[in-house]
């Protein structure tokens, strides 16, 4: 075994490999960025080493850099975690050369399934099932249209190289064809440097299922059950479990036979995951890739079997003979708690973490801790929720009760959407398929803050203390009498008189307010409580609410609204595209800019049709969460 072990990567991941080192006993080096210097994973390693700024192809995407870390520190081995260079030959090449270990497959077997043109046709020829597309490499704009002509709409564009999503686009029809290859193209060539594309069937009613293999160095090679993955919104997974509720005994040993197959087909080494799309109607499943890393979702599977991956991903590296029995016992669900807000369509969010309580009753991957600041940098994901239980609805059941008890104040996140998603109906039931979260996203989501939360900030706001002078308070006294007291919060008036307080247009309700440590006690609610300037915080039941009070108010009517149609940025991040210029006239839904965040684009369009009255921004540049990019004056102004 290896007596010192560099982790190339970031975030979570770092954070559990890291933990796993020091399980066994071995020493860890981290990397960092300047984005990370103060981050968990550095705080936790034994030796950190700066590997460069934030951006990502200057510090954790460089293999000069990460393996020089490696060489002056001392490092055997350097684990890549996943994404990064998990998945990339030339930094497995690199790894050798220096005479360092590269936790994970050869070279040649990521070299072979990194590509998923080639993979295709290396599994076929083991006699693994694909499905249905055109895989030519190099084929132009132009082949691909003629290849969606002939396979039929609806086709699923996505990038040879790489994975996790990027690049990826469903298209439903001819008209949009041109638009969704050359975005495809331009994400693919920015998160992995390879903007080639292949083009399938899209397969309607589809279950996304892996199966997770290991192997060794003597080719031994073994499946450990599979991994249900099909709820995902834009082709990311955002919850997991093992075992599916869609495998018979028999289709499980099946797929996993042919899993075992495609790794064996390339030699294959260490943790890996041969992905499945599966028909929902006729069970007919088809090979789609082959993830030659270990996967974000490994801990279902760890907790199914009782087999720690990282740990045999150690073993089998440093030359050791794989040598499990497996068995499966009870059910596993994992949830992936993003930096995101499911309500403006899973746009990534960012912040300053005020306030943090993990559950202890469940396990939790994580790389948060109190001050952490969360940028556009990378990946949204922040932490993995996984429960555990005798039965599926015990684990979906411990899992939703988990995510209630977690308090994360200070970044907006999808925690109230995972509990929303795991008490769905149709998930309850194991009636799954990938389009489900789009489905019903309407459902699973809400804009709206409850009136209780605005109860629960006026009552706050009105204990701040404001001297001694009683007319200085703000608990509306008065000579003779209680007045109300007026708060402008979120743009809802809120009035406070005593223990009555009125939200909008609503009734009185009465409810008093007390602070216990950083708690707000409201009536018998408990509320995790946390201020940022003149933003509240306020967190329930897992979810959390940013409240910002906007002006004082003693009856004040609301301000008329901006003239004009400003276009604001969705995100924080970078404009990658400027589509139109000053005092071009633009219609309403055309597309302005393109404003890419955490490995993500997000096309900005025109409000209104009209003129271009101003451009802000150029290509290149960072922008804030709202900030106007630019305004468009409407025709009737």
């Amino acid at each position: 075994m290896f007596d010192s072990v560099l982790v190339a990567n970031r975030g979570e991941i770092a954070v559990r490999v890291i933990r796993a080192l020091r399980s066994l006993g071995i020493r860890s080096v981290a990397v960092y960025s300047d984005a990370d210097a103060d981050a968990l994973h550095v705080r936790l390693a034994d030796e950190a080493v700066r590997i460069g700024p934030a951006a990502a192809r200057e510090s954790y995407l460089s293999v000069e850099k990460i393996v020089q870390a490696a060489v002056s520190t001392g490092a055997q081995a350097i684990h890549p975690g996943y994404g990064f260079l998990a998945e990339n030959t030339a930094f497995a090449a690199a790894c050798a050369e220096a005479g360092i270990v590269f936790v994970g497959p050869p070279a040649s077997a990521i070299d072979a399934m990194g590509d998923k043109i080639r993979a295709k046709l290396t599994v076929s020829a083991a006699g693994v099932p694909v499905v249905p597309g055109r895989t030519r490499e190099g084929m132009s704009d132009d082949e691909i249209v003629d290849a969606a002509l002939e396979i039929g709409f609806p086709v699923l564009l996505k990038p040879s190289a790489g994975g996790g999503g990027k690049g990826m686009r469903l298209v439903h029809e001819e008209s949009a064809l041109r638009e969704a290859i050359e975005s495809a193209r331009r994400e693919a060539r920015g998160s992995f440097g390879d903007d080639t594309l292949l083009i399938e069937r899209f397969i309607t009613n589809p279950r996304h299922i892996e199966i997770q293999v290991l192997g060794d160095s003597y080719g031994n090679v073994i499946h450990l059950g599979e991994r249900e993955c099909s709820l995902q919104r834009r082709h990311q997974k955002i919850i997991e479990e093992a075992p599916s509720p869609f495998l018979t005994p028999e289709v499980r040993e099946a797929m996993g036979a042919a899993a075992v197959d495609a790794a064996k087909s390339v030699g294959y080494v260490g943790a890996g995951t041969v992905e499945f799309i599966v028909d929902g109607a006729s069970g007919d499943y088809f090979f789609m890739e082959m993830n030659t890393r270990l996967q974000v979702e490994h801990p279902v599977t760890e907790m199914v079997t009782g087999v720690d991956l990282v740990e045999w991903q150690l073993r089998v590296a440093s030359g050791e003979v794989l040598d499990l029995e497996i068995e499966l016992q009870g059910h596993s669900v994992e949830a992936r708690v993003y930096a995101e807000d499911p309500s403006r369509g899973f746009l990534p969010t960012g912040g300053r973490v005020l306030a943090l309580r993990e559950p202890t009753s469940v396990r939790v991957d994580s790389g948060l801790y109190e001050g952490l600041v969360v940028g556009s940098d990378y990946d949204p994901m922040l932490a993995k929720v996984i429960a555990h239980g005798r039965t599926r609805e015990e684990a979906l059941r411990r899992l939703d009760h988990a995510l209630g008890q977690m308090v994360l104040l200070g970044v907006t996140t999808n925690i109230p959407f995972l509990r929303a998603l795991l008490r769905d109906e149709d998930v309850r039931s194991g009636a799954l398929d990938t389009g489900l979260v789009e489905r019903k996203l309407d459902s699973l989501t809400s804009h709206d803050i409850p009136d209780d939360v605005y109860v629960a900030a006026g009552l706050e706001r009105s204990l701040e203390p404001h001297g001694d002078d009683p007319w200085d308070q703000l608990s509306g006294w008065r000579v003779g009498e209680h007045a109300w007291t007026t708060w402008r919060i979120n743009d809802v008036d809120v009035r406070v008189r005593g223990d009555e307080v009125v939200v909008g247009a609503g009734e009185p309700v009465r409810a008093r307010a007390r602070r216990e440590g950083t708690d707000l006690l409201v009536g018998s609610r408990r509320y995790s409580m946390a201020r940022d300037g003149d933003v509240l915080w306020l967190g329930h039941d897992g979810a959390s609410w940013a409240l910002v009070e906007a002006e004082f108010l003693v009856g004040a009517a609301e301000g008329a609204a901006a003239s004009g149609g400003p276009v604001k940025s969705p995100m924080p991040g970078t404009v990658l595209v400027v589509r139109a210029q000053q005092g071009e006239e633009v219609t309403a839904g055309q597309a302005l800019f393109v404003v890419e965040a955490m490995k993500m684009e997000h096309t900005v369009t025109a409000p209104v049709d009209g003129v271009l009255a101003e451009v802000n921004v150029q290509a290149g540049q960072q922008v804030a969460l709202d900030q106007v990019l630019a305004l468009v004056v409407s025709h009737e102004e």
